[in-house]
């Protein structure tokens, strides 16, 4: 077991300095960011503005210099919002957190009952209706399913706001239109793991013993079947985060993804520079976490240590 945690601990510390280098490095990708800051100024404006942000360092300069800051916390002031820029990610990721959470929660609650009916069930109406509703879930992108959401719930019937966070309400078309786009891929999982567990034999042997199958199943197959999908759980949920950009410019959601869709068009590049080492760190802590917990869950690895 702690040859197995060093392992995923010293793949993690590679890839945080990975992600870093090219959080740091997508600045420069268009050319001069000191001419972009410029925008129509004369040359002397953008040798003015590269001198006041040190672009004219060497390369490996800047780097330790803005590593040192994300180290203690500092990324910087933002240049469209003019405020630090580790204020601005305190005030907007409470949102995305919360509905990365909600979409979750919706999608598990979706993916294992279904998952678990249809791999009960192999090649029965509920087994070919589960997945045609995987089919059609994966197939809608979901900036179309919450316009379809806006259209139906909002515009023409009013049930529910379009727009903003403030209330449960709020949240229902936000967490379906994110939730319904992971829910595909775990449900296919949970299904495909349940229709192997269920033919392993200690599963025919529990049977044989004349346990019940509502037993076999809840004690010992979902068990099992509900290990792979904690580390596409844990995927899934960096992907959700980082795919809250869409909803949250849809529904006007003040979040870490409208954010980033502000600093984009603006060409804000300490706060994207900020969002996407971020992102990618919580993407990599959950992938860590969900390897970790399948490590101590798998008796292989811990009769290892």
């Amino acid at each position: 077991m702690i040859a197995f945690l060093f392992r995923r601990l010293l793949v993690a510390a590679l890839l945080v300095v990975f992600v870093s280098l090219i959080s740091f490095s997508l600045v420069f990708a268009s050319g001069n960011p000191a001419a972009r800051l410029a925008g129509e100024g004369s040359a002397a404006d953008a040798a003015r503005l590269s001198q006041l942000h040190g672009f004219d360092d060497p390369i490996l300069t800047q780097y330790g210099r803005w590593l040192a800051g994300v180290v203690r916390g500092d990324f910087g002031d933002s240049l469209y919002f003019s405020r630090p820029v580790a204020e601005l990610l305190s005030q907007h990721f409470p949102a995305t957190a919360k509905l990365g959470l909600a979409a979750m929660a919706f999608a598990l609650l979706l993916a294992i009952p279904l998952g678990v009916l249809a791999g009960l069930r192999k090649g029965s109406l509920i087994d070919r209706a589960t997945m045609m509703l995987s089919a059609c879930a994966q197939a809608m992108p979901p900036f179309c399913l919450a316009f379809l959401l806006i259209i139906v719930f909002s515009v023409r019937n009013q049930w529910l706001p379009a727009s903003g966070f403030d209330t449960w309400k709020h949240y229902v078309m936000p967490v379906v239109a994110l939730g319904l786009f992971a829910m595909p891929a775990m449900l296919r999982l949970m299904k495909s793991e349940m229709e192997a567990v269920l033919a392993t034999d200690y599963i025919r042997t529990a049977r044989a013993m004349g346990l019940g199958g509502a037993s076999v199943v809840g004690k010992y197959a979902l068990r099992n079947a509900l290990r792979p999908l904690v580390s596409l759980a844990a995927a899934q949920m960096g992907t959700l985060l980082a795919g809250s950009v869409v909803i949250e410019t849809v529904f006007a959601i003040n979040g870490a993804g409208l954010l980033a869709w502000t600093s984009i068009l603006r060409g804000d590049f300490p706060t994207m520079q900020a969002l996407i080492l971020i992102f990618a760190l919580i993407y990599i802590v959950l992938t860590l976490a969900a390897d970790l917990i399948n490590g101590w869950l798998d008796p292989r690895v811990r009769a290892a240590t």
